[in-house]
């Protein structure tokens, strides 16, 4: 019987389920002597908690769903035949912001040049706090989002929840940033939880594309020639395809086919979340992106709404993945009322 494979990433609460199924056990596992925590569940891979020292972020990476399809892109860690070389910092699922105080974070990686590091900012995780086992599995690390020279501008605590049943995968993530200097959030298009898809699931492109192959040879497609990508969006609103970059909405979905399987991804905002409801950074090359701090740059609006913490002060953001495989997807009253319950009291 043919599969099919629904990603949701919704705000927390209670794990809800299309269905009622039997929670499989969830392990969490320190990788020894690696900067990594892997997740399985069902005794299956799902993904695991990277923060290696080489990279200027940690992430999870990379996501499968249930039936081990992975559903992230494997540039530039793990890649895969026809992958695209482009964005080196989109790597798995991620969070952080492209101007806190003038430094990026988003956009750091090996790309940058030595002479232009100090324009960027680092998210460096320097704990796991705890990790715990059972039908729910938790990790808590915490990181510090610095400048070159270490400087401290924000404490990060985040709380991964991971659970699943047979046909399931929930991520739910609650981060809290607290500032250890005064700090601005400027408007900006690049943030603010993201995600890199699997190449199936970009918007045919009538551009000229630059893939790699399973030896790291680059390869620069000709317009219209790249058969690979079968995705598109839909938002809350009825935004479709690339109409769905840069609109608020309380939801946005991609979907598309990975082989026989059908594949949606929808994250879904909460109201208690800045500047709700967010905009969405949704790209056809394969960013899925919930950016509220970006108004100005998505719309060309004359106010921006920007985020000020003042020295002690904290904003929490709160997130939930949802891996789902079925006969069906996720069809768009199914995420409306999960929306309405995760906003409820």
């Amino acid at each position: 019987m043919k599969h099919k494979i629904i990603i949701a990433t919704l705000l927390s609460g209670s794990i809800l389920s299309a269905s009622a199924q039997k929670a499989e056990l969830v392990k969490v596992v320190k990788v020894p002597k690696q900067n990594k925590v892997d997740i399985l569940i069902g005794g299956k891979p799902f993904t695991s908690f990277n923060y290696p020292d080489s990279l200027e972020k940690p992430f999870l990476y990379p996501v499968h769903a249930p039936n081990g399809t992975v559903v992230t892109r494997g540039f530039p860690l793990d890649p895969r035949p026809g992958d695209p070389t482009d964005h080196p910092h989109h790597i798995g699922i991620w969070f952080n912001y492209e101007n806190v105080n003038g430094l990026d974070f988003w956009n750091n990686s090996y790309a940058i040049a030595k002479e232009k590091k100090s324009q960027y900012g680092w998210v460096k995780t320097d704990h796991v706090l705890s990790m715990l086992s059972g039908t729910k599995g938790k990790l808590t690390f915490h990181a510090n989002w610095v400048n070159q020279a270490n400087d401290k501008l924000l404490d990060e605590k985040t709380t991964f929840t991971f659970s699943g049943t047979a046909h399931e995968r929930i991520i739910d993530r609650v981060t809290t940033l607290t500032a250890n200097t005064d700090v601005t959030f400027n408007d900006a298009k690049d943030g603010l939880m993201g995600l890199r898809l699997a190449h199936e699931l970009q918007i045919p492109s009538n551009q000229p594309q630059k893939f790699t192959d399973d030896k790291g040879n680059v390869t620069i497609v000709a317009p219209g020639s790249d058969k690979i990508p079968n995705g598109t969006y839909l938002t809350s609103e009825g935004k479709k395809g690339d109409d769905a970059w840069s609109t608020r909405g309380t939801w946005c979905k991609v979907y598309g086919k990975m082989g026989t399987d059908s594949i949606s991804i929808a994250i879904i905002d909460h109201p208690k979340n800045f500047n709700y409801p967010t905009f969405w950074h949704a790209r056809g090359y394969g960013l899925f992106a919930a950016n509220p701090l970006g108004e100005k740059a998505f719309t060309k609006a004359k106010t921006k709404p920007d985020l000020h913490l003042t020295k002690g002060q904290s904003v929490t953001f709160r997130y939930r993945i949802v891996v789902q495989s079925g006969d069906n997807t996720l069809a768009p009253k199914t995420i409306t009322a999960l929306a309405k319950q995760f906003a409820a009291p």
